[in-house]
């Protein structure tokens, strides 16, 4: 009888996934330190979680692909530097935010026509992709943060990262309806069901008349734009450019969407358990930072949950 109870609990765990992960951290983080719930300090946890979770949600267009994007930190930083200079020369704030995203975009497509025409590996292209766009920043800020009265005063651009409206943050507004637009693509549009099908198998996708190469260029330039939304929002929130910015974001993102369950082989997954996982490690970064936990010992912590993950990954892949 014991058997059998255990055996539906966990049945009962595995059907919820991500989202039982979430509720028994929200129910340990709660007990523990009851302002943990309150109003403020969950919006506060919504917009902490906001950017992280845009660029994840990109990122599991591409994890969907067996791929990866380890740059999406340096696109962040380089979009956002190009972006506040643009803003501190004089270039209307509109214009200046697209432009950036622009480059994100381009940037991110640079990496897809590395691997498709390259034929290099994702994390051999991203890496070094990753390293150089992190160089072209520090070059192109000479190390320093890019600031000044036209940022800082600036309402349009503040508002990003800043703002709220109907007492809701600007960022947090943001973040769904990115959700919103990347599930519609990747859940309701052809261009969804080609990425499962390159991730399922790629040669037998070609064969099937996909045209393999354009949507994987897309899918990373999708990753590469969605790292300079998030870099318009954190350099807003910031009211200045850092040359470091975005350093060990890609892993924050890749973490959000393991846990969220897609599979690093490809193939399997939904955005909607990435946005679950991005709320798992905002939870976790938001609870340790109410309980007094030194950050060393978060990094730990997240480091732990991130092998977790992976090891869950690998299991149910060879199951």
């Amino acid at each position: 009888m014991k058997t059998g109870t255990s055996n539906s609990v966990k049945s009962f765990l595995a059907k919820l996934g991500p989202w039982g992960a979430l509720i028994v951290l929200v129910l340990i983080v709660a007990i523990l330190n009851p302002a943990f719930l309150d109003i403020n300090n969950l919006l506060n946890l919504l917009r902490q979680v906001s950017i992280n979770a845009i660029i994840a949600f990109a990122m599991t267009f591409v994890i969907l692909t067996a791929g990866i994007d380890l740059s999406v930190g340096s696109i962040l930083a380089f979009s956002g530097a190009i972006t506040a200079q643009l803003i501190v020369s004089g270039v209307p704030t509109v214009i200046a935010v697209v432009s950036g995203i622009l480059l994100g975009g381009v940037a991110g497509a640079i990496n897809g026509l590395l691997i498709t025409k390259g034929g290099a590996a994702p994390f051999i292209v991203t890496l070094a992709t990753m390293t150089i766009f992190r160089g072209a920043t520090y070059v192109f800020t000479d190390g320093s943060p890019i600031t000044g009265a036209k940022i800082t005063n600036n309402y349009s651009f503040q508002v990003l990262g800043r703002g709220y409206f109907l007492g809701i943050p600007v960022p947090v507004i943001i973040m769904f309806a990115a959700f919103v637009v990347l599930y519609l693509l990747l859940h309701r549009m052809s261009f969804g069901r080609k990425t499962y099908a390159i991730g399922g198998n790629i040669k037998a996708a070609f064969v099937s008349g996909i045209k393999t190469n354009k949507i994987l260029i897309w899918i990373y330039a999708i990753s590469g734009a969605a790292a300079a939304l998030a870099g318009m929002i954190l350099t807003s929130r910031l009211s200045s450019a850092q040359p470091d910015a975005g350093t060990g974001y890609e892993m924050d993102a890749i973490a959000s969407v393991v846990l969220g369950g897609t599979s690093l082989a490809g193939g399997k997954g939904r955005i909607s358990g990435t946005f679950v996982g991005a709320l798992i490690i905002g939870v976790l970064n938001n609870g340790m930072n109410l309980l007094g936990i030194s950050s060393f010992y978060q990094q730990i912590v997240k480091g732990v949950v991130i092998l977790i993950a992976v090891l869950l990954d690998r299991k149910k892949s060879k199951a």
